[in-house]
């Protein structure tokens, strides 16, 4: 692909994102992976740790050194080696009724990049979300409440680049009051958000919140 050609697919990419506001309101209500979180199992998903959360103070982390932003690129494989993830990644948009679409809950190792977003090591806030169960056991994020500061996500692209970001924080928010100013608004590097279904459950209603994991690009290969 030529530059020209490069540069103008960039720019289709942005016209079709959404804007951030309009996002923080839908996935005020929640995901839709929230509704199919299955919560069948003696024990739950692991809960992030108070020690986790994203410093206020600092809300990008402490980071010395950080390599520029890359160009737009399909993520093509999320790696999470601290909870034995590494899984195939689908695009994933909103759904018919404006929640954000999850991967297909048979395939309990999918995750899901959100396209409204940036690509994962662009400049701005990407979006990977997947689920926490389905009604065979647990999924792809399961583990995610228990990660914990420095801990990496690798995402393979399909230019060939990985990009590597390092968590500075790991929070469970509730769905009826999510902030998501505070989680999706570009911090003006190039940065990630990892969500799945976190909190208590019902029946009723499924699962309460989500678990966001905040990272930051640090490397690239």
């Amino acid at each position: 692909m030529s530059a020209y050609e490069l540069a103008e697919e960039e720019e289709q990419q942005r016209k079709k994102r959404a804007p951030w506001g309009v996002i923080a309101l839908v996935l005020l209500t929640g995901l839709a992976l929230i509704r199919n979180g299955s919560g069948e199992f003696d024990v739950g998903p692991p809960q992030p740790a108070s020690a986790a959360a994203a410093d206020s103070r600092m809300p990008g982390g402490t980071f010395a050194n950080t390599p520029d932003p890359l160009p737009y690129a399909v993520p093509d494989r999320v790696r999470i080696s601290a909870i034995r993830v590494d899984a195939p990644m689908m695009p994933v948009g909103l759904d018919a009724d404006g929640w954000v679409a999850a991967p297909p809950p048979e395939d309990p190792n999918l995750a899901g990049w959100f396209t409204g977003a940036v690509s994962p090591g662009e400049k701005g806030t990407a979006v990977v979300v997947g689920h926490v169960d389905n009604k065979q056991g647990p999924a792809v994020f399961y583990g995610l409440g228990a990660l914990k500061k420095g801990n990496r996500v690798e995402i393979a692209r399909k230019d060939g680049k990985t990009a590597v970001f390092e968590i500075y924080g790991i929070e469970v928010f509730e769905k009826n009051n999510f902030p998501g100013d505070r989680v999706y608004a570009s911090k003006g590097v190039a940065e990630l958000r990892v969500i799945t279904c976190g909190g208590g459950f019902s029946q009723q209603d499924g699962y309460a919140g989500n678990v966001v994991a905040f990272a930051r690009l640090v490397e690239v290969r």
